[in-house]
């Protein structure tokens, strides 16, 4: 059996009516940037997550640099994150200048360890960005508490984290991306809820930062032809507006199947002694956007699955301190032990909202083979 590991054809049959008539209507009705669909799109995007406003944007990654841009991270200024992660999540903070600090990660939720950030704060440190990783929310509880000691700016790099809410002591939850000054979403076409291109969303509960994220999008214009900023030119198209708006009917019951999809795995895959997985930490409400195993015997493994047709991902083979781009920032092998250990165990299996049960069956029966 050929397992995909993500495919948007299911979805696409499943509301294929709907997905025509939203991208017919939009050329009907002649192309505009920045058109109703996209407005319609941010007010759903608020009413789900709770913030206050929503910008969006051509893609997460122009997210996350608009938003640095905008918190000055540049000119030597020192933000502090995580080399677990995509580039886009660090590049954000060198497109000006500014000089990402790492901290290791936790083992257990493969996110920041947040008892390892105060250390590394110096005179220059100016934010942080927490990358809420895979399927849970870094403990923000803590960093939104160092932010506040030593007034830092916090930029939540919640590309992957869609849906995801946290709790911690507080008396009710926060969406991802929320909590910080800025959040960021990623609609790249695997995401919990993805366009058919690119797509991203800027989100915060600041008003100041809001206009300044709506101008920076229009080349930094408050209004036509009249720029206060050197800003970029990043707009979510209205056709892919109009397919996410779609989507964004079906999210609740997508997140759910996701989590029944995880479940499938845990169960199967229960016993399996070589196989471990990441532990929920803190009061949050998770959404499964990957399901990861880790194995010391992971490559070996990967081969195993690629033979049998089912298909993976590994996020991420190489940190980001030991790739060639940031060799500049002068890490070395074994300064974020945590990382590089995660790194070479970790492999990510299909998950997807119409994945079948058989699908998952045949997954973890592959697994359990190479295991025997």
């Amino acid at each position: 059996m050929k397992v995909d590991f993500y495919t948007s054809k299911r979805e696409y049959n499943e509301n294929k009516k709907e997905f025509d008539d939203a991208v017919i209507n939009v050329m009907q009705a002649g192309i505009a940037t920045l058109g109703k669909e996209v407005v319609d799109f941010e007010k759903s995007i608020e009413e789900f997550t709770g913030a206050k406003h929503a910008i969006a944007v051509a893609s997460g990654t122009d997210a996350l640099i608009l938003a640095s841009d905008i918190l000055g991270f540049e000119n030597g200024k020192e933000v502090i994150t995580s080399p677990f992660t995509f580039l886009a999540s660090t590049s954000c903070i060198t497109r000006r200048g500014g000089k990402p600090v790492f901290v290791d990660i936790d083992e257990e939720t493969f996110n920041i360890d947040t008892n390892k950030i105060e250390e590394k704060i110096t005179k220059d440190t100016v934010g942080i960005v927490p990358i809420h990783l895979f399927s849970q929310m870094a403990d923000m509880d803590k960093i939104m508490g160092i932010a506040g000691k030593y007034n830092l700016r916090v930029l939540e790099d919640a590309a992957e984290a869609f849906g995801m809410q946290w709790k911690g002591t507080g008396a009710e939850y926060s969406h991802a991306g929320t909590i910080g000054d800025f959040g960021v979403f990623s609609f790249f076409p695997t995401k919990t809820i993805g366009a058919y291109g690119d797509g991203g969303m800027i989100v915060t509960n600041n008003d100041e930062l809001a206009s300044l994220a709506r101008m920076y999008r229009v080349h930094g214009a408050s209004k036509k032809y009249h720029y206060d900023y050197i800003g970029y030119n990043s707009r979510l198209d209205t056709m892919q507006a109009a397919i996410l708006q779609v989507k964004m009917k079906y999210i609740r019951e997508n997140i759910k199947k996701r989590e029944t999809v995880a479940n499938w795995y845990f169960d199967r895959l229960k016993g399996c002694e070589a196989i471990k997985f990441a532990t929920l930490k803190g009061n949050q409400n998770p959404v499964y956007y990957v399901f990861n195993i880790l194995t010391e015997k992971r490559d070996e493994l990967a081969e195993y699955l690629k033979k049998n047709q089912v298909q993976f991902s590994i996020y991420y083979p190489i940190p980001l301190h030991l790739q060639k781009c940031f060799s500049y920032l002068g890490y070395k092998k074994g300064d974020f032990p945590v990382t590089e250990s995660i790194c070479g165990k970790i492999l990510a299996l299909p998950i997807y909202p119409q994945i079948t049960e058989m699908e998952v069956d045949f997954v973890c029966e592959t697994i359990r083979n190479f295991f025997k």
